[in-house]
């Protein structure tokens, strides 16, 4: 009898992925929100070829126009083209969005595993502090590190990375916890093997789904919490274009010239909505003990 080739992948591992892939396919939810977060992405890689105008350049002579064939979503009080604008802000709101969630999910999926993993003095430290974190809301110690930071894109993106953490440690640490009592994780325990490979051969497996499904809604949730510190001032200076600055400068226009708002509004409520429909798609298929459904 011949022996399977050494790259070989175990058929039922392919089996495994080639089901799990055709029910990301084929679930509406991961479909429509993957696509239109696509359709962001895009804009904000290519926001120098899509927009029509440069974000920055001024016009005074065609000042609070309202859409047009030549201005789509009209022009702010500078003459500046909103369509650019909006199209060139969502490459600082995705920055917001995706970069603390890298921060959260890599510090606080790791410390989690660990202290899961090993328990006593580690975990008791950790997990009081995980309980003090959570009782503020993460948007007042996003403040709290703006304020330290100074305002700016990356203090932003730190600010919410650093107060997204906790939750990423209770996550991992509870997955840590029951996937430990596992019995093919006990006798991997048995037979010598080291802690390093039970926690990234055996538990991580449990732990990386849920993780999946946090990270994508974390988005969504960072986008829009990027956007309010933004509308308070705290963001981009100007005259750089970001969804959450041109709604704090259109508010004061809002009677007259309700574009300025208008559009960048639509387009941060699109991009949260697409990224919160991802993260719910991925849910479903790639945690459903989470809904209480059978796994198939």
């Amino acid at each position: 009898m011949s022996e399977p080739a050494a790259g070989s992948v175990p058929a039922p591992r392919q089996e495994h992925s080639t089901r799990l892939s055709r029910r990301l396919v084929s679930h509406r939810s991961v479909v429509v929100g993957g696509t239109l977060f696509l359709v962001v992405l895009a804009a904000a890689l290519f926001a120098g070829w899509i927009a029509p105008y440069g974000p920055v350049g001024t016009n005074p002579d065609v000042a609070l126009q309202p859409p047009s064939w030549s201005h789509p979503m009209g022009t702010d009080q500078f003459g500046r083209d909103v369509l650019s604008r909006v199209i060139h802000g969502a490459r600082p709101s995705l920055v917001m969005g995706v970069v603390p969630m890298l921060i959260s999910s890599l510090v606080g999926t790791t410390l989690g595993m660990l202290v899961g993993y090993y328990g006593r003095w580690a975990d008791l430290v950790m997990s009081r502090f995980v309980d003090i974190a959570l009782a503020f809301p993460p948007i007042l110690l996003a403040l709290t590190v703006v304020a330290v930071l100074g305002p700016g894109l990356w203090s932003i993106a730190l600010a919410l990375g650093l107060s997204g953490i906790p939750f990423y440690v209770r996550m991992a640490r509870g997955q840590v916890i029951q996937a430990k009592e596992a019995p093919f994780v006990q006798t991997a325990v048995a037979i010598g093997a080291g802690d390093f490979r039970v926690m990234f051969r055996h538990i991580i497996h449990r732990v990386i789904p849920p993780i999946l499904v946090m990270m994508t809604i974390h988005v969504a949730g960072a986008i829009l919490a990027g956007a309010a510190l933004s509308f308070l001032g705290l963001g981009i200076p100007p005259p750089s274009p970001e969804w959450g600055t041109m709604i704090q400068d259109g508010r004061q226009f809002i009677a007259l010239s309700w574009w300025m708002a208008f559009f960048p509004g639509v387009a941060l409520a699109a991009t949260v909505f697409a990224t919160n429909l991802l993260g719910d798609g991925l849910r479903d298929v790639l945690d459903p003990r989470s809904k209480g459904e059978p796994i198939r």
